[in-house]
């Protein structure tokens, strides 16, 4: 979820230097972003702000550089304060589980597709491929995040195998109105996959070990990520 949007809007725009220092960038502020929800979370007890000072120290050294090298970018700094504000104040509640804060994180996570895509040669604004692709990795990755906690943390819950079952299924309804529009049908063939793993998979026995949840949310990603460079 932090790699393939911002290599989704390299690929759209044309790689650069500048995405790889993007990417560089975004990986260690999630670091520091997840140092400092444990630190909150842990009611900021010292022994959990080394961390938090290693990798902010590193990010705002990688940030410098990536706003010399892209002043454009300062255009997005409101909209990710805002999530990350969000984000810490589930932290500090302790509710870092929370479906709000899964949800301000996959935002996050799909808005870098946009983002990226603003690095190119052209250095262009994100058109609507950008805007598109960003939306299509949102739709799957928010809905990994009810399929998810059907297999972990809820597991047996009928509730959440619901809400999951029907997040999926309007995405096939929403790919099925798209493609009578006019557009690609193969969103409607991915959208029937992810709904019967949705279905399917919280219903085995024994339950799937978490590599094996690992392992097929890659193949997942892959395929999406495949798809979505496809039709965009």
């Amino acid at each position: 979820m932090l790699v393939v949007p911002v290599v989704v809007g390299a690929v759209l725009a044309g790689p650069t230097w500048r995405h790889a220092l993007l990417l560089v960038t975004w990986l260690v502020a999630y670091l520091a972003f997840h140092a400092t929800g444990l630190w909150l979370k842990a009611s900021r007890r010292p022994r959990w702000w080394p961390p938090v000072r290693a990798y902010g120290l590193a990010t705002a050294t990688l940030g410098v550089a990536l706003v010399l090298a892209a002043p454009s970018l300062l255009a997005w700094a409101p909209a990710f304060l805002a999530l990350l504000a969000v984000s810490l104040v589930c932290s500090a509640r302790r509710a870092d589980r929370s479906w709000l804060n899964d949800t301000v994180t996959v935002v996050a996570a799909a808005l870098m597709t946009p983002v990226a895509a603003t690095l190119g040669p052209s250095w262009t604004a994100p058109d609507a491929r950008a805007w598109l692709a960003g939306g299509l990795l949102a739709a799957y990755f928010l809905g990994t995040v009810p399929y998810v906690k059907s297999l972990i943390r809820d597991r047996g819950s009928r509730p959440v195998l619901v809400v999951s079952s029907g997040f999926h299924l309007a995405l096939v309804v929403a790919a099925g109105a798209a493609a009578v529009a006019g557009g690609p049908q193969v969103l409607v063939v991915v959208a029937i996959a992810l709904l019967a793993r949705a279905v399917l998979v919280p219903r085995l026995r024994p339950w799937p070990s978490a590599k094996a949840i690992g392992v097929g949310e890659i193949v997942a990603t892959a395929a999406v990520t495949a798809v979505t460079l496809a039709v965009v």
